[in-house]
């Protein structure tokens, strides 16, 4: 992997953790408000997990294996 390549990465990683910890914040909002859109929440739920997804498969390239 290039250099270019691995702050492509970290800046990508750094973007979705971003939006994760948004994610969190806007869905602990919504279940505290009265009369909140259960649809919606899941749907945010939903995100937050493809997001969760998508940073720790980030997070696995960027750390090189090692063979024991």
């Amino acid at each position: 992997m290039t250099d270019d390549d691995e702050r492509e990465l970290e800046n990508e990683l750094a973007r979705l953790q971003q939006e994760h910890r948004d994610l969190d914040a806007a869905i602990s909002a919504l279940e505290t408000a009265p009369g909140s859109d259960l649809l919606q929440v899941q749907r945010l739920k939903k995100r937050k997990l493809y997001l969760r997804d998508r940073i720790s498969h980030i997070e696995d390239q960027l750390t090189p294996d090692i063979i024991a």
